[in-house]
């Protein structure tokens, strides 16, 4: 299972903004990324400017896909300038799973 985990920050105020997008990514990819496992998205408790992600894809194949699907591209270019600071992506191979 190839995974990625992202760590977000926006301005303060662009925070509805923020979660907006990443409904959007979420919603094509459950009508359109079958071998996208799973798509969480969190806002920060303590600090509602932080959004994390942690999506999981069946290979690197689905990932790629992913990656380069009209939905992220558009997602990047509603944060890229409401962000604070660089995102945080780490790729990775999923060692455990409870599902």
């Amino acid at each position: 299972m190839q995974t990625i985990s992202a760590i977000i920050r926006v301005k303060p105020g662009e925070e509805e903004v923020m979660l907006d997008g990443l409904l959007a990514v979420a919603e094509h990819v459950r009508l359109n990324e079958p071998q996208t496992i799973g798509f969480y998205i969190a806002q920060g408790d303590d600090d509602p400017c932080l959004f994390t992600t942690y999506e999981r894809f069946t290979d690197k194949a689905a990932m790629d896909l992913h990656n380069g699907s009209e939905a992220v591209a558009k997602f990047f270019a509603i944060a890229k300038p409401i962000l604070d600071g660089p995102v945080t992506l780490v790729t990775a191979l999923e060692q455990s799973s409870n599902t």
